[in-house]
């Protein structure tokens, strides 16, 4: 709530800071720019306000009101109400990074929890408290990639089939650093190629091999062979995960990856049309010091009772800035607990029910969408979650279609990738059901005849 100063109060900051009026301030501004109009609409009272704003809000269609199937690095999942209605607690909901660690017991054990949940879910031997999101993540794990060789190695493989979203946050991230080649990925490149044609690129001077799983296209690969060849160069792998299909899914710790990033949204965090979401980042153990951000740690104190403290902060920058490796030294607090509720709510049993479903319900959709006249699933790999459609019309087209009947299509691949225009990427989670599959299936059968 804004608590107006009183004209005392104004006065008295006036005096102290030693200035007579508040227009001294602003006496290095040009007069003509001080004090603009602002062409403001009149005053609304708050009942006016609040109806204002729920009608600008009502133009939004949500997944709440159309069945969605659109993926491509956001999910829509089921949310348990118990998340929510923990996350809401104001020692929670209203607590920014505590800036004395320590005394801030509660949060830091829910870090720790979450940490150890995603070292668990990874396979990887530690995880930092959280990045801003999927994409950041995945440019970090180039940062860490070239400061763990000192920069003695500086080209970086990616898929083509990683993210188009993280592959653009990471050419800006490093977009600053000297000699940085940044290959596999180039227009031009095929985007559903054998990802083993990436150990081509492999050599002396390779510092990390950055691949998805499953892929941005839903496929899944067994990356074993390729990072076998990558270690045998010297190179660090980095994966970018999808952590629902880790339930059921081989873990990328199991491949030998030295990284594992990906987008958490999908555990618990609802869509929010956009964000604020969660960026997963873990790593093998020995290189625990090079990873950017938090790290909680459990510890004993001078009485033998369990507490949490912020460890090896000296990769960060409260001390020793000149060896940091990382401008990163906070988390995503309230979306990591998020997380942490979810796993925790679910379990093993509930979450890999949840892949299941994820991956029952998709392949359901793509036997019967195969089945209309025109259209053809052009996935032949083995998909978790996700497949590829090509589409007689165009997709926007489509999607207008879709629309028209409370149905959110598929993401139109050919917007990142030239040569799959006419692709659609659709996605099936565990909230579509039966029905709104047969549904979808009918409408683009109608659409192919308007």
């Amino acid at each position: 709530m804004f608590t107006p100063h009183t004209e005392n109060e104004r006065q008295d900051m006036l005096h102290t800071i030693g200035v007579s009026n508040l227009e001294d301030l602003f006496q290095d501004v040009p007069a003509k720019y001080r004090f603009p109009n602002l062409d403001l609409p009149p005053a609304m009272t708050e009942m006016e306000a609040l109806d204002n704003l729920n009608y600008l809000a009502g133009a939004n269609d949500t997944t709440h009101d159309l069945a969605c199937f659109l993926g491509a690095g956001a999910y829509n999942h089921y949310i348990p109400a118990a998340v929510d209605n923990l996350l809401q607690r104001g020692e929670f909901y209203s607590a920014y990074t505590p800036y004395q660690p320590e005394i801030s017991q509660g949060t830091l054990q829910a870090i720790f929890e979450y940490q150890s949940l995603i070292a668990a879910l990874t396979g990887m031997d530690v995880s930092n408290a959280s990045h801003y999101d999927g994409a950041t993540a995945a440019a970090e794990a180039g940062v860490m990639a070239l400061n763990q060789f000192r920069f003695k190695r500086t080209k970086i493989i990616v898929s083509p089939a990683v993210n188009p979203q993280y592959r653009q946050t990471l050419r800006t991230y490093l977009n600053g650093y000297k000699n940085v080649q940044i290959v596999g990925d180039e227009p031009g490149s095929n985007p559903l190629e054998d990802p083993n044609d990436l150990a081509n690129l492999l050599d002396d001077n390779s510092a990390l091999l950055l691949l998805q799983y499953p892929d941005f296209f839903g496929c899944v690969y067994d990356y074993a062979q390729l990072i076998e060849k990558a270690h045998a160069t010297g190179a660090l792998v980095a994966i970018a995960a999808n952590p629902t299909a880790l339930a059921i899914l081989k873990s990328p710790g199991e491949y030998d990856a030295d990284i594992v990033v990906g987008e958490g949204q999908p555990l618990g965090i609802p869509l929010s049309f956009g964000g604020p979401y969660l960026g997963i980042f873990a790593t093998k153990k020995k290189y625990v010091r090079k990873i950017a951000g938090r790290l909680v740690g459990e510890t004993t104190d001078a009485e033998g009772r369990r507490g949490y403290v912020l460890t090896l902060t000296a990769r960060e920058q409260h001390i020793r800035r000149e060896r940091a490796t990382s401008n990163i030294c906070t988390n995503q607090g309230l979306m990591m607990l998020a997380s942490t509720i979810y796993l925790s709510l679910l379990g093993k049993q509930g979450f890999r029910q949840v892949a299941n479903l994820c991956y029952q319900k998709a392949h359901y959709a793509a036997q019967e969408i195969a089945k209309i006249p025109g259209f053809s699933v052009e996935t032949s790999q083995p998909f978790f979650h996700e497949f590829i459609v090509k589409c007689p019309l165009p997709v926007e087209d489509l999607n207008l279609h879709l629309l028209d009947h409370g149905i959110l299509g598929g993401y139109n691949l050919g917007s990142d990738y030239p040569s799959l225009r006419g692709h659609m990427l659709i996605s099936v989670t565990e909230m579509n059901s039966r029905d709104e599959i047969d549904v979808l299936c009918q409408v683009l059968k109608e659409g192919n005849h308007d």
